[in-house]
């Protein structure tokens, strides 16, 4: 009976409609004009609108389009096999990809990777062990059957408030864009692709559907585009995902000043723009702006397409534009090239290369007196929920479907470390209640969402007892994040219960004569100027991914000496930061609604943002006119050992300037240094920050005694600032100073050198819409 079904098939189909499918160009053997002058204007349009999204059931689903491809992945496109253009899978997954792990009708599993949260990525300063994770990350959007992985995230870090900050870099543009285009690389050297995001300003998750931000033309160029410029010229991602959010009034999705004069224009961006997901806009004016891809797409966006050009709405030349740019990053696809996924990355191996980066990119913060590396043989006695139940990474499209999530306790006890048995089956009981009434609950979570079992409280009395038993403590304080809300000022802070813990601990084991270390599991910044000099250490642990515990226990015992440095700056207080005057506050509770009796939630900057601020934040605002309100600054970190600079040299090659310097490992601990470069301009009509961050170099593991001489380029045009007046960036001519320090307020070296006038004319476009009253200093 099979072999008469094809047969009877044949049969039963119009033979011109054979011979019309037949003669139509296909992709990959025939050019793509050909394709696109030989389609209808409905199969153009197709091409320009997602397949749907499965298990969305939100408005813009349509039944029956939905293509269940890799079940769990974000979205796909939709095929014309008449052309052989198949569809294309797109996933979630600045950390790892995220699809589902159990699938229908299969025993089989499909886990992945959870990977160190973007944050950690750039606290490693190392843009190998960046592209490492990366390439691990694309192995498996190859093998699990997927096209492009919907990451980097590429925002800045504006305000410590916002709730995606773990998915993002930094504060600094310059550290962001080194990093992006590292882990672009890495992804597309698998053969998949990348999608920046969220392109651009997308800095808070506050009414991020509808927020209008309204920014000075320098901010925008100097802060929030300069990162994606970086990593887009040089990481050349197949996609960039535009986000929700307006600059300066019109959207981004349908913003041609942003997606064609600046994006392609401007940074000769060929490939395509997605939308980020959901946020339906004006499907002609996203069409005309650029933006060559709806996403997850629902029907009537094809008609609209449709019916704007037989109006005369839309030009169909624009309608050609995107479907070759389309049709081109299908080339490039697994899909099309016809890849076999195997469903078996190496899980193990990458499980590895997890640990390796996360441990590269924790920060120690504090080290008195040698508390760390703990002792060998020294029993530890480990407080705190979260040290038996960490967080990996952020929720949401951060969230990982892994296979397992190695503690911080579990870590310790893998490296050998002795615990103390009376505190650590306390808290195993305590959890183990407290997850059992949380069960439920968490089953019902979306999005990777998760409820944590609250902080326990233990008399001064029980941890006397545990001091004399044990020979140091460690306090593990977690905080977790994610996408749709940002954090709230009170998880800013340690809530009663945590620093009540952190006293009585540290109060009874220096009674004793011994030290207390805190492990920090969090995704940003929280406030430390209150307690910082309580414990003895303090190890920034941020999420290290699924073998977080693992990469904590390597620090701790002294097998890796820590070489993070922080990519953002620590202040005293929250509103130390100029732009937390103007972040919107606005909170939405887990139903859903608007909690109207919430503390937080004020009107101001309701559906849009002034960032008065300007240029001025992170390390840029905090060096330049509030040193006394950092606690740790930018580009700090402790280590093990002690290192010397010296020979240091700058020269200049054409449109270059070199700096050499000599790292010499003078202590006794192997380990690595992290030279960073700022450079301070001389004084011109632009106020420009004291420095600003220019190349930075990471160097191999030096044994004790052992040198590196490490190089650090930059260019002339880095060095110029965005003058409105004549939408161009201009550097003025003069005596600059090269700085090589160890963070942005630990300079070791200073170098100066001339440099002639610079100027660069771009496009003067997205003006603000109002008048932005820049805050004075």
């Amino acid at each position: 009976m099979k072999k008469l079904l094809i047969p009877v098939l044949f049969s039963i189909v119009p033979s011109w409609i054979l011979c019309a499918a037949a003669d139509k160009p296909q992709l990959g053997k025939d050019p793509i004009p050909k394709i696109v002058s030989s389609m209808t204007l409905y199969e153009k349009a197709s091409l320009l609108v997602g397949a749907s999204m499965d298990g969305y059931s939100g408005e813009g689903a349509v039944t029956g389009r939905t293509l269940n491809i890799v079940a769990g992945c974000a979205g796909t496109t939709n095929p014309l096999s008449q052309y052989g253009i198949p569809s294309s899978v797109m996933a979630d997954g600045p950390a790892g990809l995220r699809i589902d792990p159990f699938r229908d009708h299969t025993s089989q599993t499909f886990y992945c990777t959870a990977f160190p949260i973007g944050t950690l990525l750039a606290s490693t300063w190392d843009e190998e062990a960046i592209h490492l994770a990366g390439a691990a990350i694309g192995n498996e959007v190859l093998e699990y059957g997927c096209d492009v992985i919907l990451g980097p995230g590429m925002n800045i870090h504006r305000n410590p408030l916002c709730g995606r900050n773990f998915e993002y870099f930094s504060e600094d543009p310059y550290l962001s864009g080194k990093c992006g285009a590292a882990v672009i690389k890495g992804i597309q050297s698998e053969g998949v692709g990348s999608s920046v995001k969220h392109f651009a300003a997308n800095n808070q998750e506050g009414m991020r559907l509808q927020n209008d931000v309204r920014i000075t033309q320098r901010a925008l160029r100097e802060i929030y585009l300069r990162g994606f410029e970086i990593a887009i010229v040089e990481g050349k991602p197949w996609t960039v995902m535009s986000s929700y959010n307006r600059i300066n009034g019109p959207y981004t999705q349908e913003n041609r000043e942003l997606l064609t004069s600046i994006l392609r224009d401007e940074w000769g961006y060929e490939g395509i723009v997605v939308t980020d997901w959901i946020g339906k806009r004006n499907t002609v004016a996203q069409v005309n702006a650029g933006n060559d891809l709806m996403m997850p797409g629902e029907g009537a966006q094809i008609d609209e397409i449709v019916n704007a050009v037989k109006s005369g709405e839309l030009a169909e030349k624009e309608v050609n534009n995107c479907v070759s740019r389309i049709l081109q990053y299908l080339l490039q696809t697994p899909s099309v090239r016809g890849y076999k996924p195997s469903n078996q990355p190496d899980l193990e191996n990458h499980a590895r290369i997890s640990r390796q980066v996360a441990r590269e990119g924790m920060i120690l913060l504090r080290n008195e007196k040698f508390t760390l590396p703990i002792p060998v043989g020294n029993e530890v006695a480990v407080f705190g929920v979260n040290a038996y139940d960490g967080i990996a990474g952020g929720t949401g499209a951060g969230h990982v479907n892994k296979a397992y999530m190695v503690n911080l306790n579990e870590g310790l006890r893998n490296a050998n470390i002795p615990l103390n048995k009376a505190v650590s089956n306390l808290y195993e009981k305590y959890m183990s209640f407290g997850e059992s009434l949380l069960g439920e609950q968490n089953k019902t979570r979306g999005l990777g969402e998760k409820w944590f079992v609250p902080e326990s409280s233990l008399t001064p009395e029980y941890i006397t007892l545990r001091a004399q038993e044990s020979d140091l403590a460690i306090v593990s304080l977690g905080r977790i994040s994610g996408e749709y809300n940002d954090r709230l000022t009170s998880d800013y802070i340690l809530d009663t219960t945590e620093r009540e813990l952190l006293e009585n601990v540290c109060n009874a084991f220096h009674h004793a004569g011994k030290k207390v270390i805190v492990v920090l599991n969090i995704g940003g910044v929280i406030e430390t100027a209150s307690w910082k000099d309580l414990p003895d250490a303090i190890l920034l642990a941020w999420q290290g991914g699924q073998e977080s515990g693992n990469a904590i226990a390597d620090i701790l015992s002294g097998k890796v000496s820590p070489s993070g440095r922080l990519p953002m700056t620590f202040s005293s207080d929250y509103m130390d930061h100029p732009s937390s005057l103007n972040f919107p506050f606005n909170y939405i509770s887990r139903r859903g609604d608007w909690a109207d009796d919430a503390p937080e939630r004020a009107k101001r900057n309701l559906g849009y943002t002034f960032y008065q601020e300007d240029i001025w934040i992170g390390y840029r605002y905090f060096n330049t006119f509030a040193q006394d309100r950092i606690v740790f600054p930018f580009g700090y970190g402790l280590s093990y050992t002690d290192f010397d600079w010296s020979d240091s040299s700058i020269k200049k090659s054409g449109d270059y300037y070199d700096v050499s310097l000599r790292v010499t490992n003078s202590g006794k601990y192997a380990a690595r240094e992290v030279v960073q470069l700022y450079v301070s301009a001389p004084e011109s009509k632009l106020q420009k920050p004291v420095r600003e961050l220019r190349a930075f170099v990471k160097t191999k593991e030096l044994k004790p005694g052992e040198s590196e001489i490490v190089s650090l380029r930059f260019k002339h045009a880095d060095l110029a600032s965005f003058d409105e007046s004549i939408s161009s960036f201009v550097a003025v001519p003069g005596t600059y100073f090269a700085e090589l320090g160890r963070s942005v307020e630990d300079i070791s070296i200073r170098m100066p050198f001339s440099v002639k006038s610079y100027s660069r004319k771009v496009h003067n476009v997205l003006n603000p819409v109002v008048p932005i009253n820049t805050f004075r200093f």
